[in-house]
């Protein structure tokens, strides 16, 4: 599968555009729609042009990840949930998850109430991560 518009659009909401690195809540390098970059990288900024693109690659990864992790069939709005939590989380988050054990047990409602337990960033309970998860889980189970 891959990422619908609606799918883009929502993480390019939750991430917010930034044409200039700087450090997310959890201390790691950012740029553009949340793109981990290395210190060093993009000095002089970047356009949404460049963002989306950069986005766009990252994005192709996570599908690919997602197809190969998740076993079960899914909808468009549950892969759109689930690349936004990827993009966010990275696909090792999920590979490890409770989330997709469940999901790949075909408990989907139990799946989707695992998003709200990844909420934390730099060791602290973020509101804007509670918000993000609780989206996710409506998108999914849509």
């Amino acid at each position: 599968m891959k990422i619908s518009e609606r799918g883009i659009n929502f993480i390019q909401h939750f991430e917010g555009f930034y044409s200039k690195p700087y450090y997310c809540p959890a201390g790691v390098l950012t740029i553009g729609f949340g793109t981990v970059i290395k210190k060093g990288m993009y000095v002089d900024g970047i356009t949404k042009e460049q963002a989306t693109e950069l986005m766009m690659n990252e994005l192709n990864k996570n599908e690919r990840s997602i197809n190969r992790l998740i076993k079960v069939e899914l909808n468009q709005n549950q892969f759109d949930a689930l690349c936004s939590f990827v993009y966010n989380l990275g696909a090792g988050s999920l590979q490890v998850s409770t989330l997709r054990k469940k999901l790949n047990n075909g408990e989907y409602l139990d799946a989707a109430n695992e998003f709200l337990k990844w909420v934390y960033g730099g060791g602290k309970k973020l509101k804007g991560l509670v918000r993000r998860r609780l989206a996710e889980r409506e998108m999914f189970i849509g």
